[in-house]
């Protein structure tokens, strides 16, 4: 397989927003009667479930669908279950929604957890809380972590959500930390914080990578580069080298939890509105989007495009019903009048997509490989894997191809080559 090394020949002329000395306290989304959680599991009409339409779940309670499921959530609220189907993600995985209904009596009681000190404890309880911290990857013995990176920083344009939890939350952050010390036994823990930036000052007593406000500076591959020194070889994952990274609102979170020895479920998030205008808004993980943009008066007309995450890295939803999620970070609502529409010309090698891609992956030819269905040869001969998925070539395309659609897409239909393959020899040994 091709490994490329990480360099530009034109540098791309994007700066990360930077979170304000001051920032304004966000505003809070009213609780609303009805909140969705997604259940990252499939249904099996075969199976006797745990749980069905009707049943009544307390505040914190552990929501599994079958005894041997290792996925689970956990409800906001007191309530009960009004709604069980099936949920397909943008790669079209299949999982499990759920609509709890908010009991009105409803009290403050929450289940408390018995936290012990250890990351099996943790991972049984703690995986949704905001910031979705990365307790699987850690919990799973074959993955040899001896460093972990607490992300102060965004990794897409326009949003300073991480950065703004960074600066209201640094004690709690530090304090997160260490009980992920204490949990994993892993001596080293960084915290990446922006340059230009007044972060870095709230925390003093630990190692700080100081990372570059040039997009796409903040992406794990190049962080790891540019401060560890270590290089991600194509298909590798951080932690496939020893490294896992946890957002701050993660580390936070832990911190809380330990404390209280319950879940949290406020999620912070940054809402971009049609002209450009940000609202920073805390809202309860299950909270549809629908709800947030009445609170915030922004109107939402048919052909509107909401995008879960910013311009480069997010995904489309055509629902005003799809929920807060303990990892989203920023909503983007675009006017129907100013979304460039894509194209399916044919591209004319002009080389703007190599010449700005971070990873040096010759996209031009790649996209003809990934059109033709051909995913082993794109990940074999044009470094498909290599991809850090940043955005920039498809921003720059003359043609308007969707090329990070189509490298998104790539690499999931790979994937799922790959383990039905795997599956294929297991069953015929």
């Amino acid at each position: 397989m091709t490994k490329r090394p990480f360099f530009t020949l034109l540098k791309p002329g994007f700066n990360y927003d930077l979170v304000e000395s001051n920032p304004e306290e966000p505003e809070s989304i009213p609780l609303p009667d009805n909140l969705i959680l997604l259940l990252n599991e499939p249904i099996n009409s075969a199976k006797k479930s745990l749980i069905k339409k009707g049943d009544t779940v307390k505040k914190g309670e552990k929501l599994c669908l079958y005894d041997e499921s290792t996925e689970y959530t956990i409800s906001p609220v007191a309530g009960s279950i009004s709604s069980i189907d099936i949920f397909l993600d943008d790669s079209g995985n299949t999982s499990t929604y759920l609509v709890i209904k908010k009991d009105q009596k409803e009290t403050t009681d929450t289940i408390t957890y018995d936290l012990k000190d250890d990351i099996t404890s943790a991972d049984q309880y703690l995986r949704t809380l905001p910031g979705k911290p990365p307790l699987k990857i850690l919990a799973t013995n074959d993955n040899k972590i001896n460093t972990i990176v607490i992300t102060c920083i965004d990794t897409d344009l326009l949003t300073t959500t991480s950065q703004y939890v960074a600066s209201k939350f640094s004690n709690e952050i530090k304090e997160g930390a260490q009980i992920l010390k204490k949990l994993t036994g892993i001596p080293k823990i960084c915290i990446a914080v922006p340059e230009e930036s007044n972060i870095k000052e709230k925390f003093d007593t630990m190692q700080v990578f100081e990372t570059s406000i040039r997009y796409p500076s903040n992406f794990p591959a190049l962080i790891l580069k540019d401060h560890l020194n270590i290089m991600l070889s194509a298909g590798q994952a951080p932690e496939d080298v020893g490294v896992c990274f946890i957002t701050a609102e993660a580390a936070a979170s832990m911190a809380i939890a330990y404390k209280t020895k319950t879940a949290g479920f406020e999620k912070h998030l940054t809402v971009i509105g049609k002209q450009g205008d940000k609202h920073r808004v805390t809202a309860t993980v299950g909270t549809s989007l629908g709800k947030i943009f009445k609170a915030l008066d922004i109107h939402i007309s048919n052909e509107d495009r909401i995008v879960i995450g910013c311009p480069m890295q997010g995904i489309a939803t055509y629902t005003l019903n799809h929920p807060v999620q303990s990892d989203m970070n920023t909503i983007l609502i675009q006017d129907k009048e100013s979304i460039h529409q894509i194209s399916d010309s044919a591209c004319i090698n002009c080389g703007k997509c190599v010449q700005i891609c971070p990873a040096n992956v010759p996209v031009n030819i790649l996209v003809r490989y990934l059109e033709a269905d051909k995913y082993e040869e794109a990940a074999d001969k044009y470094d498909l894997e290599s991809c850090i998925e940043c955005g920039l070539c498809a921003y720059v395309c003359i043609s308007k191809i969707p090329l990070y659609q189509y490298i998104k897409l790539g690499k999931h239909e790979l994937s799922a080559f790959r383990d039905s393959s795997v599956e294929l020899e297991t069953a015929n040994e």
